[in-house]
């Protein structure tokens, strides 16, 4: 039997050098299986699953021949490399030393000396960066990490939570799912693909992995901790939107105020909720307020179309048509819909409109004032701002009385005429040379000679 066993690891080791270690596994396997009191055969096989990357099993065979050989050197430097690899400090130190104990010249772990020390160093770092919840730090530090302890899990799962915190969810999906597949009852792994449902707004299922991360580890603080927090923000947030389809708007704006402050890192869900409170805003008349909500959506997530284009119309009622129109112009950039493509254009004419004077708004009157209601505020007002009655004041208050006489004077010539009135409800401009003939002396003169009213010399009365 020993000599089949020593054919088996020397076809082994021929296979190995070829570095087909697959069969080079099966063939030392085969050797143990006809000699499993062989430290060396075990050596062999730690060696060639440290190839094939698989440092769990090439750790158990290391260990297994140093029980069956105290003084195996070879089997504690394979303990010390897979114990690095897997970001065992402790077993990695302790490894080191019996070498060194074995044999103090030995300089075959010398790169695991100084690659241990500075995976300490990494770790004290990544801790105070995780503790300040500088998570990008955190990803940065865990990478140099992996670069000495490729299979630490431990490393790979805080990797996976930094990046779901930083909103990276496919990447930290995809991470769980990959040490999943090694070991399927990591309450870790379990943990961060809740983490991942719970930032992509998935409340239900992330409880149900919360859960199951506690039922496989009761003592999983990280879970509990979420699992508190998720249930808590998906009432919230349910509780709000019930508040809000029921017509109890303040109510609602304190629920969704309160449930901003639960998770400032849930960027998915909060973009909501502050869309949410906006609607609540339009609601009870905070026009300002709902602007400043979508402003916050936007800064978490700029293609939000439907936060864009209630901004535009908060823009819009509050008369910032420029705004209005830039809004609109984005929402375009992203959603080409005719009904976009309407806003934008009332947007744009609302804008051109606004540029315009208002004559509604000098003469003092609705938009929908009659003919008489029309002529009674021009009459008030130009006796109120005409030249004469401001002939003692100085130079710069007579300008300002005429500029204002001359605008009301516009004003009513554009409103009293049927055809320029329709034409400027209807947004179009008043030609320019009509406007530059306009005489407001005349106008006041013909208005009360026609009017039958007394003519253009009378005394004011002050």
């Amino acid at each position: 039997m020993l000599y089949i066993a020593e054919e088996k690891k020397k076809l082994g080791n021929d296979q190995y050098k070829a570095q087909n270690y697959q069969n080079a596994l099966k063939l030392y396997s085969d050797a143990i299986s006809l000699c499993p009191n062989s430290a060396a055969y075990y050596g062999n096989r730690a060696a060639c699953y440290m190839m094939l990357l698989n440092y769990n099993s090439a750790l158990t065979d290391a260990r297994h021949a140093i029980r069956l050989d105290p003084n195996f050197e070879k089997a504690y430097v394979r303990v010390a490399k897979c114990c690095l690899a897997l970001g065992d400090i402790i077993g990695t130190e302790q490894a080191v030393k019996t070498v060194v104990e074995l044999e103090p010249q030995s300089t075959a772990l010398s790169g695991e000396q100084q690659a241990v020390q500075k995976l300490r160093q990494l770790e004290s770092t990544i801790q105070s960066n995780y503790d300040t919840q500088a998570y990008r730090n955190v990803v940065f530090y865990l990478d140099s990490a992996l670069k000495l302890a490729p299979a630490c899990l431990r490393y790979r799962l805080l990797k996976a939570e930094c990046l779901a915190y930083l909103g990276r969810c496919d990447e930290a999906l995809d991470i769980a799912v990959g040490v999943m597949k090694l070991d399927s009852t990591s309450a870790d792994a379990i943990y961060v693909r809740g983490l991942c449902l719970y930032y992509t707004d998935n409340l239900e299922k992330g409880i149900l992995h919360f859960e199951r991360a506690l039922q496989l580890d009761p003592d999983h603080q990280k879970s509990k901790r979420m699992r508190s927090k998720c249930k808590q923000l998906k009432d919230m947030k349910e509780n709000g939107n019930i508040l809000f389809k029921s017509g109890r708007y303040r109510e609602a704006h304190v629920v969704y105020t309160d449930a901003l402050k639960i998770d400032e890192h849930n960027k998915d869900i909060n973009s909501k909720i502050l869309y949410n409170r906006a609607l609540v805003n339009t609601r009870i008349g905070a026009l300002r307020e709902a602007v400043l909500d979508c402003n916050r959506v936007l800064e978490l997530n700029a293609q939000y179309l439907k936060a864009l284009l209630l901004r535009a119309r908060c823009h819009n009622d509050l008369e910032k048509f420029e705004e209005a129109v830039a809004d609109y112009e984005t929402a375009l950039q992203l959603e080409k819909t005719p009904e976009i493509k309407r806003l934008l254009r009332d947007a744009k004419f609302a804008l051109k409109k606004s540029k315009r004077k208002d004559y509604y708004k000098i003469l003092g009157v609705a938009r929908n004032a009659t003919e008489d209601e029309i002529k009674k505020a021009y009459r008030k007002k130009a006796l109120v701002h005409h030249p004469d009655r401001h002939s003692g004041s100085s130079a710069e208050e007579r300008k300002d009385e005429e500029l204002k006489f001359k605008e009301i004077g516009e004003a009513y010539a554009i409103l009293s005429d049927a055809r320029k009135k329709n034409r400027y409800d209807s947004g179009h401009d008043i030609e320019e040379q009509e406007q530059a003939d306009f005489d407001p002396n005349q106008m006041f003169r013909s208005f009360f000679q026609f009017s039958g009213g007394r003519n253009a010399s009378f005394n004011f009365e002050y």
